[in-house]
């Protein structure tokens, strides 16, 4: 299994903090947000990662080379990062899985190692992890299930009060549907109107198409979403106290950002 995280974006919603440094490289708890989800990572015994890049992509390659540099890592570039968004990003990505079971991230979630461990561990093959404890509205990617946690609906279309919760953009996808993954985005991509879809959009494509995506509740583990600068404030207070340090924390510290990822 592969990894692959989605870092081409520009994080224009948090400048000026982002002026001159991409949003994954952003410390929170001391800790830059990609050293935590490298080390998360690895630490699940994962050791191939496919970035893809863009926006001051050379502070992002050097960086892991620097602090990760044992990491099996292949950098590809969205040359067209400021006028796509996520769906083309993962396109590009899966070209170079070939087929490869995958766990995607995106590049400004914070999260429990516990979060990733979970994942891996599932059952089921294609899985998406949802919080169920968040106040929906319209910005977030909000997720519907029926029967068994199997996925109907993962879209920011979906109504607050139909969804079950929201999808933090970390899923596990296998080899098979990663073909199929592929296949639906470029066809998708190839209409220049379609460029600014996200990769959920292709994800529902597939459900549609009964192939079968599941729910993995993470609700009572920590995670945020870092796109504005309340959210930066709010990973702040979550994750003051080491990752690893789950038996020492305030329960009233699991709080959750409220906004999906404009961009990739």
């Amino acid at each position: 299994m592969k990894a692959i995280i989605l870092a081409a974006g520009m994080g224009s919603r948090i400048r000026p903090l982002t002026d001159n440094c991409p949003k994954c490289l952003l410390k929170v708890g001391g800790k830059t947000i990609l050293e935590m989800m490298l080390s998360h990572i690895q630490r699940c015994g994962i050791t191939e990662v496919i970035f893809v890049l863009g926006y001051l992509q050379d502070q992002v390659r050097d960086y892991v080379k620097t602090a990760f540099p044992e990491l099996d890592a292949t950098y590809l570039v969205n040359d067209d990062y400021a006028t796509t968004n996520t769906g083309y990003s993962l396109m590009l990505a899966l070209r170079e899985t070939k087929g490869c079971a995958f766990v995607k991230f995106d590049a400004d979630v914070v999260f429990d190692e516990e979060i990733l461990r979970r994942l891996i561990d599932s059952e089921h093959e294609n899985c998406l992890c949802i919080d169920k404890n968040i106040q929906l509205d319209a910005e977030e990617i909000k997720v519907t299930i029926e029967g068994d946690n199997k996925v109907v609906k993962v879209s920011k279309l979906v109504r607050p009060i139909d969804a079950i919760g929201e999808s933090i953009g970390i899923e596990k996808i296998n080899g098979h549907t990663a073909e199929l993954l592929l296949a639906e985005l470029q066809k998708n991509m190839l209409d220049v109107e379609n460029h600014q879809n996200y990769y959920e959009d292709a994800y529902e494509r597939l459900i549609a198409k009964t192939v079968p995506f599941h729910a993995l509740d993470i609700s009572e583990l920590r995670w945020t979403e870092i796109d504005t600068h309340e959210d930066f404030a709010t990973a702040e207070k979550i994750f003051r106290l080491p990752l690893s340090h789950e038996a020492d924390r305030d329960p009233g510290d699991i709080q959750h950002s409220t906004a999906h990822s404009q961009g990739n």
